[in-house]
């Protein structure tokens, strides 16, 4: 009898502590943190070279070592969405991280806009806006450059500046997409296309010549982050997030070609 009683006691505690894993498996990890892992950054392509510089100083204000992936936001979304151990994720647009919060993935009230991007013509030369619109309706290049406006935020914003200028009818069969806004510049900066739209930040990282489409001229590139729901180093992403969004690290990302976030929308 006595050995009946404590294996049914010990059942009923296995049973009780499978429960509560699992209770807390379906809550925010907001105080669990593993300070032996990087802190994992899914970062947009375009603001991956002005994360690298920031990061240094992050690193040094908290000691936190961090590994950064890099890529397309779509991609990345998707693999968030398939479990993949992201502690943090910065977008290239807000419609992403917006449905992660939606779905439960992201951590409440952790989305914010850490950036704003700005577009620009790549081009050797530096003339107005309205004369190279001009010089591309009436010589419009075998190919021109833009990031896939279907999966890219970037190139979504590139077809709506084409349109609002009038080129798209002339552009349109010409185009060569990349998956990124990342690739598209490094086909431009290969000389295997010789005309196109690419972030701004990438032109003034690398200390090239470009002509700055206003704002205006398309949606906003309204960059946002949010700190995935089942990461195990919240403490750490919500440090990231408290120094992207400081005056110092936002003077120095408008600095590296993007817009004043005071600029974005709700």
């Amino acid at each position: 009898m006595l050995r009946f009683l404590l294996v049914t006691a010990f059942t009923i505690s296995l049973l009780w502590v499978t429960s509560s894993q699992a209770q807390q498996n379906n809550t925010d990890n907001s105080d669990s943190d593993d300070n032996n892992t990087p802190l994992r950054i899914a970062v947009a392509a375009n603001f991956t070279p002005v994360l690298k510089v920031l990061l240094k100083e992050f690193s040094k204000q908290t000691g936190i070592n961090s590994q950064i992936i890099s890529g397309a936001s779509g991609a990345m979304f998707l693999q968030i969405k398939h479990g993949a151990p992201f502690d943090i994720f910065l977008s290239a647009d807000s419609r992403r991280p917006k449905e992660l919060e939606q779905d439960g993935f992201a951590r409440k009230n952790s989305r914010k806009t850490y950036a704003i991007g700005q577009l620009a013509f790549y081009t050797t030369t530096m003339p107005s806006l309205e004369q190279l619109s001009i010089d591309l309706e009436k010589n419009p290049p075998q190919r021109f450059a833009i990031a896939n406006p279907d999966i890219a935020p970037y190139g979504k914003a590139a077809k709506e500046a084409l349109q609002h200028l009038g080129l798209w009818s002339t552009l349109q069969y010409r185009l060569i997409t990349g998956i990124n806004i990342g690739q598209t510049f490094a086909q431009l900066r290969s000389k295997a296309v010789t005309r196109g739209i690419v972030a701004n930040s990438q032109l003034v990282l690398n200390n090239l010549s470009g002509v700055l489409i206003p704002t205006s001229y398309h949606q906003p590139i309204e960059q946002q982050l949010v700190i995935i729901r089942a990461s195990k180093r919240q403490a750490a992403a919500k440090s990231l997030s408290d120094f992207l969004l400081s005056a110092k690290s936002q003077a120095t990302i408008v600095s590296y070609g993007y817009a004043p976030t005071s600029k974005a929308k709700g």
